[in-house]
């Protein structure tokens, strides 16, 4: 008499055991083909529901009136379809995670273009930024402000208020000059 039993009996696959009894309760969980849908058995795996076209577009239909629905909406449209409350909830979550998924593949793409043209932009204003650091570099940056400022056009009130001061020798357009430069200056030098 042994008071441990032998190795043998201890060895039972356990996970076996489990396999099986989640196999006899998706069987359960399941309609046949009697109950009006479809199902495939795939290499002894799981069976997968098929929908008929009636379901599906019953509940497609009851999706773009709710995406999500109350119990009771739920226990009338499993009697309606012929399912089981648990697998009209099932269609549901899945057809709001492709309807997710399918914005989030929108969103991305529109995000990307975004992005596409902010570095473009980014692109354009580090060009636009050398050849301002460029021109920097030149004989004087108060001439070439002066050289600018011959070339920008004004707004009438302004030549006038510059006529108006012609007469002081141009000092006005110079202290717009020298103001124009020295915000300038610290733009290049990063300062604000």
């Amino acid at each position: 008499f042994a008071l441990r039993p032998k190795q043998e009996a201890m060895n039972v696959d356990h996970k076996a055991d489990r396999s099986s009894f989640k196999k006899m309760e998706r069987d359960h969980d399941y309609p046949s083909k009697e109950n009006g849908s479809i199902n495939n058995k795939k290499d002894g795996g799981r069976k997968k529901l098929r929908l008929s076209k009636e379901q599906s577009s019953l509940l497609e239909d009851s999706f773009k009136i709710h995406s999500t629905l109350t119990p009771a909406q739920k226990q009338a449209l499993s009697q309606q379809l012929n399912l089981k409350p648990r697998q009209v909830e099932v269609w549901f979550q899945n057809r709001r995670a492709r309807t997710k998924l399918k914005q989030t593949e929108v969103d991305c793409e529109f995000l990307k273009k975004c992005c596409e043209s902010l570095s473009e932009e980014n692109k354009r204003l580090k060009k636009e930024l050398q050849e301002l650091r460029s021109l920097k570099v030149g004989p004087s940056p108060l001439y070439i402000q002066i050289q600018k400022a011959a070339t920008l056009t004004m707004c009438t009130s302004c030549e006038k208020s510059i006529k108006a001061n012609e007469v002081k020798g141009n000092e006005a357009v110079f202290d717009v000059v020298r103001k124009n430069n020295d915000k300038l200056q610290s733009g290049l030098d990063g300062s604000n």
